[in-house]
């Protein structure tokens, strides 16, 4: 009996296998058709020493954690070989037209003297570059050929999470590698990437497959391989692409215009935490703070204040602050957009019209804004704003701190140095105002404290027992 009985669980166990296997894709056929579309992509510069990384230009080793570091590390050239020129396998790419036009990264041809394509079929050809936007990592270029395969553009934001993906490219430099997995999750945001909403997959990514398609299993492209997450440098099963929608909107005005414009508001926005949430009195920790307004902003001509939680713009919730700059930066500079902040307890609704989104150097010009007196109800020593402390931190009022003792401020996370500006909502703009601010608080209850802090503005939640 027992024998009958560990037959019967042995044949349970091998049937329910095979049914397991019977719903699992298969990509033959996918690759089959999809394989000739998929290039490999060269470029010619010079290099000294081991300069390269195909990892993405706008990524600072200073600002981003270690393990967004090793993102797409290049092959190492040996120590003290001489300067040369010669062809260097950096990524992949894929044909969008049958005459010619093909997407990539911007960080596979960054600074490249000659890019050259190497199609399916073994030719090889010198591609011109039509464009390359950095903040997207997306590059357009064109190659001199006709009836080239062009791949179907599908949608990414009709991708599921646990959907089934696919990509194909070439890795290391070996040419039309297949990897598969699924759609691990949407709209993620990546240090030094505020205008891409990632989708994240844990299809096998590795150097060289950067600039590869993302296709679903209907052999559309979703999306184009762009960066991994790892801690050793290779692939620990968190991948991320560029959603094909921003791809080739940057492809259209990049093919249009030879560059890109982006929406812009003209806010300085943070995290709602679960204090902050408290202290504004929203329900849950959603949205994305306002904590400062630059000047001659669309937002300052709309109305937009310091300590607004935006909780939908256009109609669209905001969950997380880093949602906010992409969806902004896909409306068109002239257009009119709908938000919805929180202010004072309640939801106001305001109408903007969006600019265009500056350059790097001029967002940072336009960010410049912001006798001891111990307030011991705070645990702070403050000082009014010297016509030095102003030169010295470019804040024109608000309240310096001198040092930090125990207390409430202290707890808030407020440090030696930072200019105190709004209490509780309301500015403040002297050390005899701060004193009014903090008598009216009230008791053990968080209230938000914005202080500017080496020229940014930050928001704190502090409770007054």
């Amino acid at each position: 009996m027992t024998f009958l009985r560990s037959i019967t669980l042995v044949t349970g166990i091998a049937i329910s296998s095979l049914a397991m296997a019977e719903q699992l894709p298969d990509f033959t056929d996918l690759v089959k058709t999809l394989s000739p579309s998929v290039v490999n992509i060269s470029t010619i510069q010079e290099q000294k020493q081991n300069t390269r990384s195909s990892m993405p230009h706008n990524f600072n080793d200073q600002e981003v954690p270690e393990m967004f570091r090793d993102f797409f590390r290049g092959f190492q050239q040996p120590p003290g070989q001489q300067p040369r020129m010669h062809p260097q396998s950096l990524g992949s790419g894929f044909i969008i037209s049958d005459d010619g036009y093909i997407l990539t990264n911007h960080h596979v041809i960054d600074k490249a003297e000659k890019v050259l394509v190497r199609l399916n079929d073994r030719r090889e050809i010198e591609a011109e570059i039509i464009g390359s936007d950095q903040r997207s990592d997306v590059a357009l270029l064109k190659v001199d050929a006709k009836d080239l395969p062009a791949l179907e553009i599908g949608s990414s934001s009709e991708l599921e999470v646990g959907e089934w993906v696919l990509a194909i490219g070439s890795p290391f430099g070996f040419d039309s590698t297949v990897t598969a997995g699924i759609v691990s999750a949407k709209e993620r945001a990546l240090p030094g990437d505020s205008y891409v909403p990632f989708i994240q997959t844990d299809v096998a990514i590795n150097p060289g497959n950067s600039g590869g398609p993302l296709f679903n299993l209907d052999g559309e492209v979703v999306g184009i391989n762009s960066q991994i997450y790892t801690r050793s440098g290779g692939f620990m099963g968190v991948s991320f692409s560029i959603p094909i929608d921003v791809a080739m909107e940057v492809a259209n005005q990049l093919k249009d215009k030879g560059s890109v414009s982006r929406g812009w508001l003209g806010v300085i926005i943070q995290e709602v935490t679960r204090d902050l949430a408290e202290s504004f009195g929203l329900d849950r920790p959603s949205g994305a703070l306002v904590a400062q307004v630059l000047s001659d902003s669309p937002a300052q001509e709309a109305g937009f204040e310091a300590g607004d939680v935006i909780i939908k713009f256009n109609g669209r919730e905001i969950g997380l602050s880093a949602e906010l700059p992409a969806q902004v930066g896909r409306v068109a500079p002239g257009e009119t957009a709908d938000v919805e902040v929180f202010r004072s307890g309640r939801s106001i609704s305001l109408k903007v019209t969006i600019g265009e989104l500056p350059s790097n150097e001029e967002l940072a010009a336009n960010r410049a804004q912001p006798e001891p007196k111990e307030r011991k109800s705070l645990g702070l020593v403050v000082q009014d704003l010297t016509a030095e402390i102003k030169e010295r931190t470019g804040v024109d009022a608000g309240v310096y701190v001198e040092s930090v003792g125990q207390g409430p401020a202290a707890n808030a996370g407020v440090r030696q140095g930072d200019v105190i500006t709004m209490l509780a909502g309301q500015s403040v703009t002297s050390v005899e105002q701060l004193s009014d601010r903090v008598a009216d608080l009230p008791d053990d209850k968080a209230v938000p404290l914005r202080v500017i802090r080496g020229g940014n503005p930050v928001f704190l939640a502090m409770r007054v027992e």
